[in-house]
């Protein structure tokens, strides 16, 4: 595995083929964490397709080592999809994609990013708080189920 600084952030299409593997293993694991099949949010290629949104992910020069893409939510950019490969954690590489989104969806003219995660992601929470990110009321497709965390970052 490279070191994170070697791994390249690149805008993709959502619905290119190693996108669509990777999102294979962001499900899996977030079945594991939740149960299920992990997400149930109606989420379309065209969402992350300008001007509605955009996906991004992190590329090692073999494979995606992870992803993250924004759609718009009337004037904010919802965060979906966040995830990076347990084989890249820990060197930075989820804050990189995290300002990548952020850079995108204010050159996009939105006004700040949203985005729903879970009490059983602690890891995530802790990287959106230490980013600048504050919890706002439950907005999305899980506002209302238990456990569900919702925060915003004005941009």
């Amino acid at each position: 595995m490279l070191p994170a600084s070697s791994i390249k952030i690149r805008q993709a299409d959502f619905a290119e083929p190693a996108v669509r593997a990777l999102l294979v293993d962001v499900l899996g694991e977030l079945s594991e964490r939740y149960g299920g099949s992990g997400d149930d949010t109606p989420i379309a290629a065209a969402d992350f397709t300008a001007p509605n949104g955009a996906f991004f992910v992190a590329d090692d020069g073999e494979r995606l080592v992870g992803c993250a893409g924004w759609r718009r939510h009337g004037d904010d950019a919802e965060l979906k999809r966040m995830f990076t490969a347990r084989s890249a954690r820990g060197q930075g590489l989820g804050r990189r994609m995290l300002a990548t989104i952020e850079e995108s969806a204010r050159q996009a003219g939105c006004r700040r990013v949203i985005l729903e995660t879970g009490d059983k992601q602690p890891e995530a929470v802790r990287l959106y708080v230490s980013a600048g990110y504050s919890r706002i009321e439950d907005f999305g497709f899980y506002a209302g189920h238990e456990g569900v965390l919702s925060y915003a970052k004005p941009l």
